[in-house]
């Protein structure tokens, strides 16, 4: 049977999806050579890994809505789930890099996109957890299915730069706020009723007042 092992080797912006996506080399290496690989139906869990890295004290003023006053950082920051991705991975015998693409959001109520967006330019740490199912060639030419087992994993450091330029290139020197339903209700009555041109234009002054009766 196959024994397979999977390294992430990089990461850069697609430049043309329809959504924020970043794509993941993977290396896939079958060392054993033991059967020729058809196809992998392959799964990924991403975690963050919040604890493997420091942060300066503008990360931390940044981080305190995700993980409480520093103070509590020893207890509080713990692997955090970024999300899953899928590949369907073509036919190889030894080795083979295939993309993971892997789509990202920016609304800062996620708490991943709050996450990224809090760092400045060092890495975020990553582990990849793979599991799916492989298809080979057997050395009498019958087709047979293997299981991945999840302690199948590959750590990375994603360089915060790139998701920072990946959501510059898809929203430039822009940011989404969800609000509630009545929250915007409001905001757009006080947009009309005040003749401002813009939403943007609406919070800013609001923002504006409130500074001045501080």
């Amino acid at each position: 049977m196959p024994g397979l092992t999977f390294k992430v080797e990089g990461a850069q912006s697609v430049p043309y999806a329809a959504i924020p996506t970043l794509a993941f080399p993977i290396r896939i290496a079958n060392p054993s050579g033991k059967g020729r690989i058809q196809s992998i139906a392959l799964r990924c869990q991403i975690l963050i890994e919040a604890a493997r890295r420091t942060y300066n004290a503008t990360e931390r003023e940044g981080l305190r809505d995700l993980f409480g006053e520093p103070d509590r950082w020893s207890r509080t920051l713990r692997p955090m789930l970024w999300t899953h991705a899928n590949l369907t991975v073509p036919e190889f015998e030894e080795e083979i890099v295939a993309p993971l693409h892997v789509a990202c959001t920016f609304d800062l109520n996620v708490a991943a996109a709050k996450y990224f967006h809090a760092l400045n330019d060092a890495e975020v740490p990553l582990t990849f957890q793979f599991s799916g199912t492989i298809f080979f060639r057997a050395p009498e030419g019958e087709l047979q299915t293997q299981q991945i087992s999840w302690s199948q994993e590959s750590r990375f450091g994603l360089p915060a730069g790139v998701w920072k330029a990946m959501m510059d290139h898809y929203y430039p020197n822009s940011a989404w706020l969800r609000l509630n339903r009545d929250v915007f209700d409001r905001l757009a009555h006080y947009r009309m009723s005040r003749g401002v041109a813009t939403f943007e234009e609406a919070i800013s002054e609001l923002l504006a007042a409130a500074e001045v009766e501080a």
